[in-house]
């Protein structure tokens, strides 16, 4: 007994031993390692000091930021003084840098969180905050108990009461939404405005006429330019209007008149934020990113209305259209799917009357309406106000 005993108690003092010698070698080496690392800074002072990221990151960050609100604030004291400068647009380096951001994956993790039910006594926590920093006013809403909402999409697409919204019967068109007015007017030379001094081309953003026949456009007729197919009347023009819903605003859109909708276009793309300050940083916005376009005809013409999709807003859903499916997670870059709601069966397409239910949004986003009317239509708007659904855009 006493031998294996000796032996193993041997054997573990030698792996002690050894173990002891690398320590101290290694120590050696680390000790010289230092000293060459010391002599050589002696003579370069500036190497001695330790770079800290987290300083340097918030160091520029906060110089950045404090250089943006000064541009900011100089623009604010020149627009008081009267003057107008060009806007300042995003390059192309720009424009693809943004895009590269996986904003369609972070737009399918947040509907996902949307619907993941909450705990009854976290929904009013939550949604209070929420209420707070978008400004919601609950006192419309159809259901005013924030624990009714079992998830954050059900509160985003809450109903509002029956009267909130009365629907205004003297104009021939109304608001499709609660939202800003970005821009609004006439279009010119086939660009259209999203907001002041940024364009858009009105052929990229509604795509080749392929529908024509759908909605009584003649294209057998010589046109000088994309706009002139669309005025189907003598004496009318086209008109435009841009709505922005805030993330506060109620998230459902309703027909803006009497009208038949004939097409769906639906253009698979990026879904940059559509505020209205990248709007103005961001030439053609609403053509880079995701979108629906549904075309038709009124008593004057060509109509269509568009719902653009944004940042966290990836879910476009119309009430009649089950086949619509948008943000997946595959498309092809410049590519857009059609659909006809003219068929043997259906002539006439889907017939909407002025303030029906139309679509939703997942969150809040844009609305642009295009539209054929006799010259003297007249908006009854101003650029930047807070509008309604229901609330007239303009008249004939």
């Amino acid at each position: 007994m006493a031998a294996p005993l000796l032996k193993a108690c041997f054997s573990r003092l030698q792996e002690t031993g050894k173990r002891y010698s690398c320590l101290l070698l290694f120590s050696a080496h680390r000790l010289r390692w230092n000293q060459h690392i010391r002599l050589y800074t002696e003579g370069f002072p500036g190497l001695q000091a330790r770079i800290r990221p987290l300083p340097l990151l918030i160091a520029t960050g906060s110089g950045y930021f404090g250089y943006n609100q000064y541009e900011k604030y100089k623009l604010r004291e020149l627009e008081k003084l009267g003057i107008e400068l060009p806007p300042s647009l995003a390059s192309e380096l720009q424009v693809t840098i943004y895009k590269s951001i996986p904003t369609r994956l972070l737009s399918r993790a947040w509907g996902r969180l949307n619907q993941v039910d909450l705990p009854t006594w976290l929904r009013k926590p939550i949604y209070s905050l929420y209420i707070w920093t978008f400004g919601v006013n609950m006192k419309e809403a159809a259901v005013e108990d924030l624990q009714h909402y079992r998830n954050l999409g059900e509160f985003f697409r809450r109903k509002l009461k029956p009267h909130a919204r009365p629907v205004c019967d003297s104009h021939c068109v109304i608001s499709p939404a609660d939202g800003k007015i970005l821009h609004f007017g006439r279009v010119k030379n086939c660009e259209v405005e999203q907001v002041k001094g940024v364009t858009y081309s009105l052929e990229t953003f509604l795509g080749p006429c392929t529908w024509a026949e759908s909605i009584a456009i003649n294209r057998n007729e010589d046109h000088s330019s994309f706009q002139d197919l669309l005025v189907t009347k003598e004496g009318n023009e086209l008109f435009h209007c841009v709505v922005y819903l805030a993330p506060g605003d109620y998230h459902c859109f309703h027909s803006p008149t009497d009208w038949r909708v004939a097409h769906r276009r639906h253009f698979p793309g990026s879904l940059m934020s559509v505020n209205p300050g990248v709007a103005r940083w961001i030439k053609e916005l609403f053509c880079h990113n995701e979108r629906v376009v549904l075309s038709g005809e009124w008593t004057h013409g060509f109509f269509s209305l568009t719902a653009v999709g944004a940042t966290n807003v990836g879910s476009i859903r119309i009430y009649f259209d089950k086949e619509l499916h948008t943000n997946n997670p595959r498309y092809n870059k410049g590519s857009y799917n059609d659909l006809s709601y003219v068929s043997n069966n259906n002539q006439e397409g889907m017939c909407m009357r002025k303030g029906e239910h139309l679509g939703e949004f997942n969150l809040g986003s844009t609305i642009v309406l295009l539209f054929e009317a006799p010259q003297d239509f007249t908006f009854s708007l101003t650029p930047g106000q807070k509008i309604h659904f229901g609330e007239p855009l303009g008249s004939i």
